[in-house]
């Protein structure tokens, strides 16, 4: 009987420790039907401090493979201190992101075009695209202010080396107006395609001429802008329109958001697209869609699309993923970027969360790998 006790007992504490390793590991828990595997995510608390500088609303996020390196943009202000990016380490090495797989081991200032940081409250940077050499960043600006957005090309010491015409019906006007961006839903976004010919970026709601913000009735028609990059001239736009908010909030009258956060170019015609969805009480819902602009109306030459959204094709949109099958709360996510290869020969997506420098809030890192066919066989 004694050595019928111990064999059981040896075989539970072995089914133990089997479930205990296993309720460790990365799940997996998106289907790979859809061509996608989460691989891990790494965090950092609000108030976490790099060189005595607060780590926090990181809003975009690009990745250097020569150096095998990510830049990822803050949005603070050059409020808790001067308008900065990060340059992290993100350990895949495994094909697995661990928790203490991501190191920060630069800050990086921006400086204005008279070499000093840019004063505080005068920018509000969401996107970064590396370029081979050097960053493109976008700012949203600010309509409060009549702050212009912008998008700048950056030296990886934080030297400004150039600024991109912005067509006037984006900038900001005065409310009695009715034209220009909304404030805090403009030029979230930014992505340089693979052959770097051209830079896009889009407006994360409607310009006040173009139509609504979006709602939980209806989505909102964004411009999705080009840049050729060989003239430095934007060229060409593309009608996008979001998904409504995905939940409403119990209270109408509470915070409540969808928009387009960021783009990924896969090449010239076609873009991963990034929505994120926000409800007080409700939480974030984060999809993936590719995006498709090959059979999409021009619409640079139109000053307003209101009353012409009918007639007009858009980008084509198909839905790829829906991050709420993971089994933990995703926050804020606001950037993604392509990393390596993994040793299976499928690519790494890497994204990133904006915390708002809230404590509610944390800054997260995910990882997911994806088979390449299923960014290019949705046309």
């Amino acid at each position: 009987m004694k050595v019928n006790a111990i064999k059981v007992l040896i075989f539970i504490c072995g089914w133990v420790i089997f479930i205990s390793i296993f309720i460790n590991q990365p799940k997996n828990t998106l289907s790979t039907e859809n061509g996608f595997d989460f691989i891990g995510k790494a965090t950092f608390p609000t108030g976490f401090l790099f060189q005595q500088t607060e780590v926090g609303g990181l809003s975009g996020i690009s990745y250097n493979p020569d150096r095998q390196v990510y830049y990822a943009i803050s949005d603070d202000r050059s409020s808790k201190a001067p308008a900065r990016f990060y340059t992290l380490k993100i350990d895949l090495s495994s094909d697995q992101l661990l928790e203490n797989g991501v190191e920060i081991i630069d800050e990086t200032t921006l400086l204005n075009s008279a070499g000093e940081p840019f004063p505080e409250m005068s920018l509000d940077t969401e996107g970064i695209a590396f370029t081979g050499e050097s960053v493109f960043v976008s700012s949203e600006g600010d309509v409060k202010r009549l702050q212009p957005p912008f998008i700048k090309e950056f030296s990886l010491d934080g030297q400004e080396l150039r600024s991109f015409p912005i067509p006037d019906k984006f900038l900001p006007t005065s409310e009695e107006s009715k034209r220009g961006i909304r404030n805090n839903l403009a030029l979230e976004s930014l992505t340089q395609t693979p052959d770097k010919r051209y830079l896009f970026t889009a407006t994360e709601n409607a310009l006040v001429q173009d139509g609504k913000a979006a709602t939980p009735a209806e989505g909102s028609p964004c411009r999705i802008l080009r840049y050729n990059l060989q003239t430095g001239q934007p060229d060409q736009e593309f009608l996008y329109i979001t998904d409504p908010i995905v939940t409403a909030p119990r209270f109408p009258s509470t915070f409540q958001i969808n928009g387009l956060v960021d783009l990924l170019a896969i090449d010239e015609n076609h873009l991963l697209a990034l929505e994120r969805s926000f409800a007080i009480g409700v939480g974030n819902t984060i999809k993936f869609f590719q995006v498709s602009l090959e059979a999409a109306d021009r619409i640079q030459g139109l000053d307003r699309l209101k009353g012409e959204i009918g007639d007009l094709s858009p980008v084509r949109k198909t839905l790829l993923l829906n991050l709420s099958t993971l089994n933990f709360p995703v926050d804020n996510i606001e950037g993604l970027t392509f990393g390596p290869t993994l040793s299976d020969g499928r690519r790494s997506l890497i994204l990133v969360s904006d915390n708002n420098f809230n404590a509610l809030q944390i800054t997260q890192i995910l990882a997911l790998a994806v088979d390449d066919n299923t960014l290019h066989d949705k046309d």
